[in-house]
């Protein structure tokens, strides 16, 4: 485990490339039913289970780019078309005795805990950012839903390798409400999470589509601002519907899917009572 910042972005690079990414225990209980019956299991299937988990998809694109043809220059964007290029059968083959989040985090369960609060709020934020896409009717509703799962990954490797830092970054945040987290962020891990972010896509050689839809400097792209407004919904709505934040985010929303307020708070599923106070 990390218990002190490294000294600087590269290192924090190398050390994540030389590691062995842990999945969800569930991801494997599932992906273990699944193979017990292999002979009825499609790619839609299997990707419904991947896609609940963020480590779980990183294992996959980054298994797909390192075994891609020389002769092949289209990026895999989507877990269906990763899943289609591996086959079922390869796939349940190389994908056996994987390392596991619960055991990685045993000694840690306060870390364990803010993982699996991170990666709840991931699964939020891509499932709205799916919804969404739909009705924007974006060219590819599945690469937004991937890069929206994958948006925070820096933050829960940090959970998973430096679970000391993490809890020591979420408590800053809850005595400093005021304070941008990536600012809180930068201060203790030395180094900028969204830069850790596009150096790692790089560095595993992931579709250069993911850095851009992770990117929101590109915030005049309507695919971009789809991924980053959900991002934020899911962050700021977990302190709750009185988040200060909310009111922009909402405001951000709308004008990207050109609905009213009262028609989103509806499309959310929002309590009247919630829904007005933010309207406020």
């Amino acid at each position: 485990m990390i218990e002190q910042p490294f000294s600087d972005l590269d290192a924090w690079v190398a050390y994540f490339c030389q590691e062995d990414i842990p999945v969800l225990r569930h991801t494997v209980q599932e992906l273990e039913r699944l193979r017990a019956d292999a002979e009825k299991v499609n790619g839609h299937v299997l990707a419904a289970v991947i896609l609940q988990d963020p480590l779980m998809t990183l294992r996959v694109l980054a298994y797909i780019e390192e075994r891609r043809r020389k002769s092949q220059t289209t990026d895999i964007t989507t877990i269906e078309r990763a899943l289609l290029m591996i086959g079922v059968d390869p796939f349940f083959r190389d994908f056996q005795d994987l390392p596991l989040i619960e055991d990685r985090l045993i000694d840690h369960p306060s870390a364990l805990l803010g993982l699996l609060k991170t990666i709840s709020r991931a699964r939020r934020s891509a499932h709205w950012a799916r919804d969404w896409a739909i009705f924007r009717h974006d060219v590819d509703v599945d690469e937004i839903t991937v890069a929206t799962l994958l948006y925070d990954i820096a933050e829960i490797l940090m959970w998973l390798f430096a679970p000391t830092l993490a809890l020591k970054v979420l408590q800053v945040q809850q005595n400093n409400r005021n304070r941008r987290s990536a600012t809180i962020q930068h201060d203790i891990y030395g180094i900028p999470l969204f830069e850790l972010k596009l150096r790692l896509i790089k560095a595993w050689h992931l579709p250069e589509l993911l850095a851009t839809l992770v990117d929101d400097r590109s915030d005049s792209n309507p695919r971009v601002r789809n991924v980053k407004l959900a991002v934020d919904l899911a962050r700021h709505s977990a302190n709750g519907w009185d988040d200060a934040a909310l009111p922009d985010d909402f405001k951000g929303i709308c004008d990207l899917l050109h609905i009213s307020q009262p028609t989103l708070i509806h499309r959310l599923g929002i309590t009247e009572q919630s829904g007005a106070a933010e309207a406020n």
